[in-house]
């Protein structure tokens, strides 16, 4: 079983896509800082992209990425307003800084091949990274896999374990997690708190939380009053920074979280981030860039409009979203290019279901119950972004699958936790939708909207 963290299930990241953007430059990083003392004798590197990497790559930025990796820069770190004189550098100059082998030949037009019929073994979204020296000789050659949520692999090694030592309450389902629970007399959040402590200090659990809140809540200002048109050949206008001024110019919102004002708070709330996302800048990766803003738009909702939130509320919300999510990691997937957008916003809405029950008081079950409906009634939903860009329909998914989630909360909230369809069955037929779904629907752009929607 895989021994993963909350905080490797929300992490910082670039847009558009944790899959396509985070995880190729993750690797590309990886490929060139794994060189050693070979990397002296580096004078050029081929890149090729495989499957949905190649089919909605361009789209999505991964040539980008790759490049960015290469030079050495890490998603986390990376200054979004830095990217576009980097790249352009790069494209220009037909050079590439890489650490330890200097500055190289790179013209990415060449070097950067895109295989749109072919696939490598393990996943969908491989890369190939092979470094040559000067007389065209092969140094090195690596393959890598991005597992959505920016999760990546190397070749056929299994997949690394983000954590060192078994946390106090290990799970791997929902039975597992509500019976260490129930036994240990915690609540969900706690109990992933308590496993949290043994990889970090309580200061640092806490730092980290806070910090993610407060990267949300400046990616949704951002989106808010950023105006003008997405990058991309289908010109989409952002939308959020209106939606935003009509909602404040007639003083909407306010109406103790219910009505349709409140609807249209959650839509903008979670259409910015996505905007964000799109235009390629800092979101927090939850649990992936593509379904980015379901987990903040729903705790806005929390904190601006449910009467008597606060701060703990916004600890249990995380701790236990993240707790969900570690579920479907371990027994599904969330990569898009594997489930379908059922893997992505799906996973999301029913994250954001289980956190918004947890801070609204939920028992354990009630929050299993919500979790449980939020993905429910995400089964099925493809994956078909329009020109492979993360614009038409993925920022609009976002806005309903957060109002999903509330509404899976609220339904879970009325009842007291008992029902027919467990959570630990809907990840288990979401896994199978997912492996039964055409490929065309999961994110190559060869089916659904992609197809029958002409490019704006």
């Amino acid at each position: 079983m895989p021994i993963i963290s909350v905080f490797d299930i929300f992490k910082l990241g670039v847009g558009p896509s944790s899959s396509h953007t985070v995880g190729p430059m993750k690797a590309a990083r990886q490929f060139v800082m794994s060189m050693g003392e070979n990397a002296a004798s580096v004078a050029g590197v081929n890149v090729d992209l495989y499957g949905s990497l190649a089919l909605t790559g361009k789209g999505h930025g991964t040539d980008s990425a790759v490049i960015l990796g290469l030079a050495g820069h890490d998603p986390e770190t990376l200054d979004p307003d830095a990217v576009e004189g980097l790249l352009r550098a790069v494209h220009g100059e037909k050079k590439l800084a890489v650490p330890g082998a200097g500055t190289i030949v790179f013209d990415p037009e060449s070097d950067i091949r895109f295989r749109n019929d072919e696939m490598l073994p393990r996943h969908t979204n491989g890369v190939r990274f092979s470094a040559l020296d000067a007389s065209g000789k092969l140094l090195r050659s690596d393959d890598y896999y991005s597992l959505g949520g920016g999760f990546i692999v190397r070749g056929d090694e299994p997949e690394p374990m983000p954590q060192e030592g078994e946390p106090p309450y290990p799970y791997s389902n929902s039975v597992e997690l509500l019976d260490l629970a129930e036994r240990h007399g915690l609540s969900i959040a706690e109990l992933v708190r308590r496993n949290e402590l043994n990889w970090r200090t309580e200061q640092e659990v806490e730092q980290r939380l806070s910090a993610l809140w407060e990267a949300m809540q400046s990616c949704v200002q951002r989106g808010l009053h950023t105006e003008g048109v997405l990058p991309g050949r289908m010109s989409v206008l952002r939308r959020a920074p209106k939606l935003y001024r009509q909602l404040v110019a007639k003083g909407a919102g306010k109406d103790n979280g219910a009505g349709l004002d409140t609807m249209d708070w959650v839509n903008a709330w979670a259409i910015a981030v996505n905007e964000e996302n799109a235009a390629g800048g800092r979101v927090v990766t939850s649990p992936t860039n593509g379904a980015a803003g379901v987990i903040p738009a729903v705790l806005h909702y929390y904190t601006e409009l449910v009467p008597g939130s606060d701060y703990d509320g916004v600890v249990r919300y995380l701790l236990t979203a993240g707790g969900i999510g570690i579920l479907y990691k371990i027994n599904a997937s969330i990569s898009g290019a594997e489930m379908g957008c059922q893997g992505e916003v799906g996973v999301a809405c029913s994250m954001a279901a289980a956190g918004l029950a947890a801070a609204l008081g939920a028992s354990n079950a009630q929050i299993e119950n919500a979790a449980e409906i939020g993905m429910e009634h995400n089964l099925g939903l493809t994956c078909d972004p329009v020109g492979g860009m993360v614009q038409i329909p993925c920022i609009e998914r976002n806005a309903m699958g957060s109002v999903k989630a509330i509404n899976a909360a609220r339904l879970a909230l009325q009842g007291d936790g008992s029902h027919k369809v467990s959570l630990d069955q809907v990840i288990k037929t979401m896994r199978q939708t997912g492996l039964d779904m055409s490929t065309i629907y999961k994110e190559t752009s060869r089916g659904g909207l992609a197809v029958n929607v002409p490019e704006c």
